[in-house]
């Protein structure tokens, strides 16, 4: 089934189409052979502004698993003896992808090679391999043989090194799984020093994409529930009060800073040497920003986190929920002040962030290993049933 409210059509203002004003462009957090081949793309790039999509394996799971629209690949691939499950997994996905990146090469054009991407990732159980990673970028990037694709790679330590070579070899990057501001650092800095790299190979900057994955609501589900056994046990009605103030507000507090940094980054001699030879920015896209807790407005990740030089990936129901009632702002560089002080009192209150961004990298890993390993049993039995009846 397609996502609900996904093709409706769009009201006379569209908060999402308005994004692109205050220079953030929206991505679909998604992908499903129906949307490419029922004109479902096409319709949100049209009415929606769409200038991008991102994928993942839990996505490409749910898609193959609770669909038949993969049976004639599905059963294609059943004959094959010579593939295994990862194999025969990527030929599904890089089919979708390369049919994705087809309907968006106009957006890529358009925008002089900014937007206009789909990311494909390298296999979650390299993760903390920077050899491997690198070597299954190249045959990703080589396989889907599409310039408007960035290939999908975690900003581990691991990573940094892989994110650094593939991009000083001209592979478009989307670096996942970002929680700290002290790790988008390393992660901006590994770009800039893959363009210098690429520079003096003589290749072409102008080309050049790479986005910096952060993740919003992730950092708030764990910080609120470490605030709620906090509050079991504290008597003290001052610091019980702190404690509730900062319920819902360190994740985009994070963000903001974290913006800051990306400003203080791509500014300054560095850079400028880069920016004449063509490079872009390294935009910061934030990932994870559909609402877990139902106490919170559905569209405040979104909403606060608006600004110049930004991506927001938005799955369906969060793209449905801001067209029918975002409101657009500047907001990314509101309050900063504020953003600090939550970011302090959340020390004070005794809780690390820095504790809390390690624990969401190292459970982020193994949610995706897992969830790459349920796609890839998904396939197996899909492929088992298709074969059994052919």
């Amino acid at each position: 089934m397609q996502p609900t409210g996904i093709l409706e059509t769009s009201k006379a203002t569209n908060p999402l189409k308005a994004l692109l004003s205050y220079g953030q462009s929206m991505w679909l957090d998604y992908i499903r052979r129906d949307l490419l081949t029922g004109g479902g793309l096409k319709k949100l790039i049209e009415e929606d502004g769409l200038r991008g999509m991102t994928s993942n394996p839990s996505i490409f799971e749910k898609a193959i698993a609770d669909s038949s629209l993969y049976d004639d690949m599905l059963k294609s691939l059943a004959s094959r003896q010579d593939l295994d499950a990862t194999a025969r997994y990527e030929q599904i996905a890089i089919r979708d992808i390369q049919g994705a990146a087809d309907i968006l090469r106009p957006v890529y054009e358009q925008s002089k090679f900014r937007d206009g991407y789909v990311s494909l990732e390298v296999s979650p159980l390299l993760a903390l391999k920077t050899q491997e990673t690198i070597d299954e970028a190249h045959r990703l990037w080589k396989a889907v043989n599409r310039e408007n694709v960035m290939i999908k790679v975690p900003g581990t330590a691991e990573g940094l090194p892989a994110i650094r070579q593939l991009i000083g070899e001209g592979i478009n990057i989307n670096v996942t799984l970002l929680f700290a501001q002290e790790v988008y650092e390393k992660v901006a800095e590994a770009y800039i020093a893959g363009l210098e790299d690429l520079a003096k190979r003589g290749g072409d900057l102008n080309k050049m994409a790479s986005v910096a994955s952060f993740f919003i609501s992730r950092i708030d589900t764990l910080v609120d529930s470490m605030i709620d056994d906090k509050l079991k046990t504290e008597t003290d009605t001052q610091k019980q009060a702190l404690l509730k103030n900062l319920k819902g507000k360190v994740a985009i507090a994070n963000g903001k800073l974290t913006y800051q940094r990306y400003q203080g980054i791509f500014s300054g001699s560095r850079w400028d040497a880069l920016a004449a030879k063509g490079a872009q920015t390294q935009r910061v896209l934030w990932a994870s920003t559909s609402t877990k807790n139902p106490a919170y407005r559905d569209v405040m990740y979104v909403e606060e986190l608006i600004g110049p030089d930004t991506v927001d990936t938005m799955p369906p129901a969060t793209v449905d929920a801001f067209r029918d009632h975002g409101r657009v702002r500047n907001s990314l560089t509101e309050n900063v002040p504020a953003a600090q002080k939550v970011m302090d009192d959340l020390a004070k209150a005794g809780i690390s962030i820095k504790e809390v961004t390690a624990k969401l990298t190292t459970d982020g890993v193994k949610l995706f290993a897992d969830a790459f390993q349920k796609l890839l049993a998904a396939v197996e039995k899909s492929i088992q049933q298709k074969g059994q009846k052919a």
